[in-house]
């Protein structure tokens, strides 16, 4: 990633409590210092001991049980199953804290302004971004004909866990399981089967929307992240990118490697970032955006932000088609020009 992080500063920044409601871990209060069960993952010793003890104020904790011990960055190491010392991992967890409470550089301390004005004044507070889902969709059917009837194999399905849902938000909609840059699932989205009632109130995708909990806001923004970008675990020389889901999931068919979504039409700041970090510094970045209006401002958008930082080249298709409208050979022979 080319991303710079002031380890230092984002520390300062980091609120403990807010990143302990996020591990959904809940300390009792003595003085200045909060005690309760050792929540990290490694724990060794005994498991009904209160033998984790955190500041709050001075964002360090110690485990006396484990000894495990460090500052608030450390212990999202912990949490995320990584070893102290482990610099890749740091760098991973840093970056996916600083997208989720809002802490880009040269912004305050506290959760984002965008974020804040999205709750009512009186119940403003604690709002988390992108959040690790504490579920999986357990009943969707993975033999559903829709995504056989796109092309699709049955290996490409089950690589990215697709699948069929019968209830719940996304009834009558394959659901596509969303990870962020570190790899947890953080929502589903969903795709609509029955192209025929698509209409404002029944949209061809879904997003999960903005949930509260126990005073905990929980929002989702898909312009923090890429689909299929915590698949790229170091930058590469040719990455693609593409709009949306099925694109990413025929290239993938296809064998054509390297391929990212931005899940929509226009990029954010946020996503060609991360697509530059993606790419080595003389690698090349290709979009092949749809063949339509908004395919274009797409291109436009992207080359704003990408093209000051790395080369690219759009690869503009044919009115109204799609990348999945094009046979292998047709898109190695636009890669290899």
């Amino acid at each position: 990633m080319s991303i710079w992080i002031d380890f230092k500063e984002l520390r300062s920044k980091l609120s403990f409590e807010q990143v302990l409601q996020h591990y959904k871990v809940e300390l009792k209060t003595k003085g200045s210092q909060h005690h309760g069960f050792c929540p990290l993952p490694n724990h060794e010793g005994k498991k009904n001991s209160p033998s984790f003890s955190a500041s709050l104020e001075k964002k360090i904790f110690q485990c006396f049980g484990c000894g495990a011990k460090g500052n608030i960055l450390d212990f999202a190491v912990l949490m995320e199953g990584g070893k102290p010392g482990d610099g890749d991992k740091l760098r991973n967890v840093a970056v996916a804290l600083r997208q989720r409470f809002g802490l880009e550089k040269n912004t305050k301390s506290s959760p984002s302004k965008e974020a804040m004005t999205a709750l009512p004044a009186k119940k403003a507070g604690t709002v988390l971004v992108n959040a690790k889902l504490d579920f999986e969709l357990k009943t969707l059917d993975f033999d559903h004909p829709y995504l056989r009837s796109r092309g699709f194999t049955d290996e490409t399905i089950h690589h990215f866990g697709l699948g069929y849902c019968s209830k719940g938000f996304l009834q009558g909609r394959v659901a596509v399981p969303l990870h962020d840059q570190l790899g947890r699932l953080v929502g589903y989205a969903g795709r609509i089967v029955d192209d025929s009632i698509i209409d404002e109130d029944n949209p061809r995708y879904k997003f999960p929307g903005q949930r509260e909990h126990k005073g905990i806001t929980y929002e989702f923004r898909k312009s923090e992240f890429l689909y299929g970008g915590y698949r790229i675990k170091e930058p590469v020389d040719d990455l693609v990118v593409v709009e949306g889901f099925p694109s990413v999931w025929w290239f993938h068919q296809l064998t054509i490697p390297n391929c990212v979504g931005l899940m929509g039409w226009s990029c954010s700041e946020a996503q060609a970032k991360l697509i530059i970090g993606h790419t080595k510094p003389n690698g090349r970045v290709w979009l092949l955006s749809d063949g339509d209006d908004a395919g274009i401002r797409c291109a436009e958008s992207f080359s704003r932000l990408v093209a000051r930082d790395r080369f690219i080249r759009w690869i503009k298709l044919h009115q109204g088609k799609q990348p999945t409208d094009y046979q292998e050979a047709q898109l190695r022979n636009c890669l290899n020009q």
